[in-house]
């Protein structure tokens, strides 16, 4: 039997005789997040209904939307000739403004969340935390290790982008074996500099 042509959507090949069992939102969102490809006439269950709702919730530092709203929930929407109805697929991207400051629940935890003195706090749990990495000893020290842990994590990805960096420009003078380059540049596997090659091969 011959092969089914196929389209790409999302990234994926996706056959073009598929066979649903289902048309409901839900089952709609499991096969659009499936990265993997379909094979052809894949049946897709019904099950797919029992999955919980999906929430991506991102507390943003400014006003991404610029509506000044404490508040942005994102949902998919059906368009059509009446108007827009609600999807319903249980997928919500939300996005909490961290400048917000009004004077309701979401307004006093942004303040709470830039606040640095956890006696001007409005949540006893966020001070009584806050109080605890600021003023107890045992507390101070693990802020100190989590600090250091990311000045440190900070220090290698900056040594290793200066050695792939470093590796580049010397691959592109063609001087230097990478056998040579790997002997400089021990931070680097032969491996990545073997793929730090095949890089510049294919933008040259």
């Amino acid at each position: 039997m011959a092969e089914r042509p196929c389209k790409f959507f999302n990234g994926s090949c996706v056959l073009t005789d598929l066979i649903f069992m289902s048309s409901r939102p839900k089952t709609i969102r499991s096969i659009s997040s499936t990265p993997s490809k379909l094979s052809a006439r894949q049946t897709v269950s019904n099950d797919t209904e029992d999955i919980p709702d999906s929430y991506v919730i991102f507390i943003t530092e400014n006003d991404v939307m610029g509506k000044n709203q404490a508040i942005y929930h994102i949902q998919r929407y059906v368009e059509t000739n009446e108007g827009k109805e609600l999807f319903g697929d249980g997928s919500h991207i939300i996005y909490v403004n961290g400048k917000y400051r009004g004077n309701d629940e979401v307004g006093k935890l942004m303040h709470d969340f830039s606040c640095t003195n956890p006696d001007d706090m409005n949540y006893e749990a966020l001070a009584k935390r806050a109080r605890y990495f600021k003023q107890d000893e045992k507390g101070v020290a693990t802020m100190c290790k989590i600090m250091e842990d990311m000045r440190n994590e900070a220090a290698q990805k900056a040594e290793l982008k200066n050695a792939r960096e470093t590796a580049t420009r010397m691959i592109k003078k063609g001087k230097m074996s990478l056998e040579e380059i790997a002997e400089y540049i021990p931070l680097l596997s032969f491996e990545e500099l073997k793929e730090i090659e095949a890089e510049v091969m294919q933008l040259a």
